[in-house]
């Protein structure tokens, strides 16, 4: 009969594979490693938790300088990662519960925003001179945030700033070069930014091509690989010290479903797969999909790797051929997209879900996960390969590796 009895008469039992942490004002929430992503409620319960009160007596909180929180013990002078309050934390029953579905595939970036003050927030967006990356700078900017435009082109940036402070005069935008085609170029405005210093609340990897013939970069990598995943990848590397100093932050990683019909795997990834070095088998759509299935990748594991530290990741799909510059490389695209017009999305619909991962507060301290029309949904099976996005990160940071070191050494 005993083994029948549960191990434990806790209800706050987690299953293998989870572990409970504690952001800085004392909300509970709950990391599951195997699918590396975090969530408010219990796994088995469904209940949030908080701790109250100070720290016990003889304790203290120390925040390091790569952001990780420490607890020390002076009475046995040990430190450990665990708030020693979390043992007692205790139900919140304040909370709404879990995140539920308040906007929809026909909700506007500016609905999303409706009532909110996002004065003294500062929003970094890559491609936010055209398409969905300016309404998105348009909508965040009307509503207080500090816009950082990273653009290719810094004339186009400086126009959408122009007509977006003819509505909204006091808006606070900045424009800079950014050309995702160029490491160096990534680099240098990374060092423009920081110069600045200025915080950075939320970062959104917005910008991407689609339908691009074969080609390689400066780097020498396959543009639409290097434009959709790789600069980004190293962008956010560059950036992500001062993500974690001005936590709570957030990255938004701008997807698409198209990333469900991606030929990488496990056995197929590798540097010629995912930047073919010739156009022998290249197809330009493919290639999307398989960048599209890297964002998804690299999101869930930023978030794995960053969300200890208060900075949370997630992927999101804007939706399907919205009136964009997107499809600016290829005819028929360009007919395909002009033709569904009138069925899909409009701009500020499409930035809606960006929008939203960046700011709606029942997503403070979530990550690791996937939205489609400002909604949780699940993600291809493929892009919940803890060893998959491990494997991507390794290979994407050899890469840019490689590349410096060929730049520097001209």
């Amino acid at each position: 009969m005993a083994s029948l009895l549960p191990e434990t008469d806790s209800e706050d039992e987690l299953p293998n594979g989870w572990e409970q942490r504690i952001t800085l004002d004392g909300k509970v929430y709950f990391a599951n490693h195997q699918l590396k992503a975090t969530q408010w409620t219990h796994p088995l319960t469904g209940k949030r938790k908080r701790v109250t009160g100070e720290l016990p007596f003889g304790w203290s909180r120390q925040i390091l300088e790569d952001g990780t929180v420490i607890y020390m013990d002076h009475t046995t002078k040990k430190t450990t990662y665990t708030d020693p309050r979390l043992a007692f934390a205790v139900e919140d029953t304040d909370s709404d519960g879990d995140y539920k579905q308040r906007f929809d595939a026909s909700t506007t970036a500016d609905q999303v925003l409706h009532g909110r003050d996002l004065t003294g927030k500062v929003v970094l967006i890559t491609g936010a001179n055209t398409g969905i990356g300016l309404e998105t700078a348009r909508s965040m900017a009307s509503h207080g945030a500090h816009i950082i435009m990273a653009c290719r082109s810094v004339d186009k940036a400086n126009e959408a700033i122009i007509e977006i402070k003819r509505n909204t005069p006091k808006a606070k935008l900045n424009a800079f070069e950014c050309d995702l085609q160029s490491l160096q170029s990534v680099q240098n405005f990374a060092k423009q930014f920081l110069s600045l210093d200025l915080p950075l609340h939320i970062l959104i990897l917005n910008a991407g091509i689609m339908s691009l013939p074969h080609s390689l970069t400066v780097d020498g990598y396959e543009t639409t690989f290097q434009t959709n995943h790789l600069s980004h990848f190293y962008l956010t590397k560059l950036l992500q010290q001062k993500l974690i100093d001005s936590r709570p932050a957030r990255v938004v990683v701008l997807s698409s479903e198209s990333h469900r019909f991606s030929t990488i795997n496990i056995e197929t990834i590798s540097e010629d797969w995912i930047s073919p070095p010739t156009s022998r088998n290249f197809v330009s759509m493919m290639a999307y999909n398989d960048t599209k299935l890297c964002n998804v990748l690299f999101s869930n594991e930023l978030n794995y790797r960053l969300s200890i530290y208060g900075v949370t990741s997630n992927a999101c799909h804007p939706g399907n051929m919205i009136n964009t510059d997107l499809s600016r490389n290829w005819w028929l695209m360009r007919l395909l997209f002009a033709f569904v017009r009138p069925f899909t999305k409009s701009l500020g619909q499409g930035a809606s879900t960006t929008v939203y991962c960046s700011t709606a507060p029942e997503l403070e301290g979530v990550g690791g996960l996937y939205f489609n029309n400002c909604f949780r949904c699940e993600a291809s099976k493929t892009a919940h390969n803890n060893d998959l996005s491990a494997k991507l990160w390794l290979l994407s940071e050899k890469m840019i590796e490689n590349a410096i070191k060929r730049f520097e050494s001209q």
